[in-house]
């Protein structure tokens, strides 16, 4: 009987998945290996069911690749939730006889594949691909996360087509745009497309955000916008300044239900962020006497499942090997990322990727003290404090 090697997709769909499912079966079955197919990632383990999963063979992945989303679907369970539950996993990935397991996902599946790895003390080799829009991993060389340049792409051609909108209309959008942790993807497309403004948690240090504060931002934008002759505009902001407002503010909130996901993070789908801040940004013109329309819009499930790009098609095709040639290799030292380092395919030990603080993996945040983020804002309308002398404003 041929050696096995699972494959499983974790947490939010990403363009690029099914190419790391296509490269890394085929040099697997180039290996002489049995590829398991694992559905709805380890949704099915952690219920001790081994049945959602399917033999893979090169003619079931071949052009795949091109397509966006995952043919073995994704889902956010955490195995590592409590020992029962990560010992039913490990018992269901011996009962599939795995002797290998490539892992696809964020950092939350990164820190599920690092813990399965660990109770599987050396009977399972596990390789994991990060991906993720939010391009919040912290890989080596600011390399960028899988999907994210997909990601970018897609948007900046959905927010040209509503700076379009404005402008003929006069009007104001803000968008929200995804990215749990980090502004990277907002501030990613909200540069490439030249949007009006682009508002993310970073900006705001570690403290907690009031919404009076992020619509302070916005307000000022729009004056100074209609100071220099210009009624409309688009704003972008990271959906990640939710995790950054005060719960009790929010649950005060008509409308609003503060609630969980399987790995304690807040559900921010739950939260209508944009329309808070849009309805708090209208009134303060209906007070003044000035009647201001801003339309609320969130941008992210549109681009999660885009067919990927040139660039994310070529990326993914390295990493679904290499993630294979390491659990393969002599050179194997443990559960590890597989990642691009100063040109070269390294795994990462999952150890080097933990923060020592919360025993989970790392979030590489906006540096927003860099030329990257300063050319930014550079070309955003902001008050400053400029604006307040003279007749600027």
């Amino acid at each position: 009987m041929k050696d096995r090697m699972g494959i499983l997709v974790g947490g939010g769909p990403a363009p690029g998945i099914n190419g790391v499912i296509n490269a890394a079966t085929i040099e697997a079955i180039n290996n002489d290996l049995e590829v398991v197919g694992i559905y709805d990632g380890f949704k099915w383990l952690c219920q001790g069911d081994a049945s959602h999963t399917e033999i893979l063979q090169i003619e079931d992945v071949s052009r795949i690749h091109f397509q966006g989303g995952s043919v073995l679907r994704t889902a956010r369970d955490n195995p590592a939730k409590n020992p029962e539950t990560l010992t039913k996993v490990a018992e269901t990935i011996e009962a599939l006889g795995l002797k290998y397991l490539v892992t696809i996902g964020g950092d939350d599946t990164a820190y599920s594949a690092s813990m399965v790895a660990e109770k599987m003390d050396g009977r399972l080799r596990v390789a994991h691909v990060p991906k993720t829009i939010d391009n919040d991993i912290p890989l080596p060389n600011n390399m960028p996360t899988f999907g994210f340049q997909t990601a970018r792409h897609v948007g900046v051609d959905l927010v040209h087509n509503l700076m379009e909108d404005a402008r003929t209309t006069g009007r104001w959008y803000l968008v929200v745009t995804m990215g749990r942790k980090a502004g990277h993807l907002t501030l990613g497309i909200g540069k490439a497309a030249g949007a009006t403004l682009s508002i993310i948690a970073e900006e705001f240090g570690d403290e907690k955000v009031s919404l009076d504060a992020v619509a302070d931002v916005m307000e000022g934008a729009i004056l100074k916008r209609r100071a220099m002759g210009r009624p409309d505009g688009v704003a972008l902001m990271a959906e990640g300044i939710a995790e950054h407002l005060d719960p009790d503010e929010l649950k005060d909130m008509p409308g609003v239900e503060v609630e969980y996901d399987p790995h304690g993070h807040i559900e921010l789908r739950e939260i209508p962020l944009a329309k808070l801040v849009a309805g708090r940004v209208e009134a303060r013109f209906k007070a003044r006497g000035d009647k201001m329309t801003v339309v609320d819009l969130d941008l992210g499930y549109e681009l999660r499942c885009a067919p990927p790009i040139p660039y994310d098609c070529e990326y993914v095709r390295d990493l679904g090997w290499g993630a294979v040639t390491y659990i393969l290799g002599e050179d194997y030292a443990g559960g590890a990322i597989v990642c691009w380092d100063d040109g070269r395919l390294r795994p990462r030990p999952f150890a080097e990727m933990m923060d020592p603080d919360t025993g989970r993996t790392k979030v590489r945040m906006v540096d927003v003290k860099t030329e990257s983020y300063r050319v930014a804002a550079e070309y955003m309308i902001r008050l400053d404090e400029d604006d307040f002398e003279g007749d600027r404003l």
